[in-house]
């Protein structure tokens, strides 16, 4: 089973442009990405896919293997399909170009569930525990059907607790609320077949994109994981992320 893994690293952004070249500690955010990838022992080939010289030269630079995209691909899904579809592959990770500290054994392990053949696609997700990520819209939520797959994703609080005590003792009573974590992997094929769906109602609604692939009729299997992801999304993330490695907090 061929594995890549694809950075999607677009240099426009309306918070934060340029941000796959910030520098976080002495490298950009598209090389900490690339290299965390790299040290997965089951993604075979890792690919950046951009639409702009300049990080092309970049990734070229420090030995990174980059492919270019049409600029007026809609999204990070179709970024990455157009930069696989005509190579070998079994199964296409879509790697966050804002998560500088991606866990190679998350990675490994999203790759481990496609030895399932009835999986399609996957996703991590980590248990929410504060009263503060639950409420906040910009963390999406997600629930979950006894096997693991996903019911629903939301930037709601779901599930609601209608007998609520202390917020935060129930979401550690329940174990049943799950933050996404934004990376995916897919079947090629499948991958394939995603990137040819209109845009959804439901999708519009929350400006999630899988949420498309849901009311398509598609599931998503989730799998558990300890690790809370620390995306940069902002100059002030930056900030914060370089504060805390110059402290010695990651």
């Amino acid at each position: 089973m061929k594995t890549v893994g694809v950075i999607p690293a677009r240099y426009g952004s309306t918070r934060f442009p340029g941000k796959p070249l910030a520098d976080i500690n002495g490298k950009t955010m598209v090389e900490r990405v690339y290299q965390q990838a790299c040290l997965a022992s089951n993604i075979d080939e890792v690919i950046v896919a951009t639409d702009d010289n300049r990080i092309k030269v970049v990734v070229r630079d420090f030995g990174g293997k980059v492919v270019m995209t049409d600029p007026e691909l809609p999204s990070g899904t179709d970024r990455v399909y157009q930069a696989i579809k005509d190579q070998p592959a079994d199964v296409i990770v879509n790697l966050q170009g804002d998560e500088p500290f991606v866990k190679p054994g998350l990675l490994e392990n999203l790759v481990n569930v496609f030895e399932n053949k009835q999986i399609r696609i996957a996703t991590p997700v980590c248990r929410i525990l504060s009263e503060a990520e639950y409420k906040n819209p910009n963390i999406v939520k997600v629930v979950r059907d006894a096997n693991g797959f996903a019911l629903y994703f939301s930037r709601s609080q779901i599930p609601f607790f209608r007998e609520a005590k202390e917020v935060e003792q129930d979401l550690k009573e329940s174990k049943i609320c799950f933050k996404h974590i934004g990376i995916y992997a897919y079947r090629k094929d499948c991958l394939e077949k995603l990137t040819q769906l209109n845009e959804s109602r439901l999708e519009l609604t929350e400006k999630l994109e899988q949420l498309r692939f849901l009311e398509n009729g598609y599931r998503i299997y989730t799998i558990l994981t300890d690790y809370n992801s620390i995306s940069v999304d902002t100059p002030e993330d930056l900030e914060e992320i370089n504060r805390m490695i110059l402290n010695n907090e990651l």
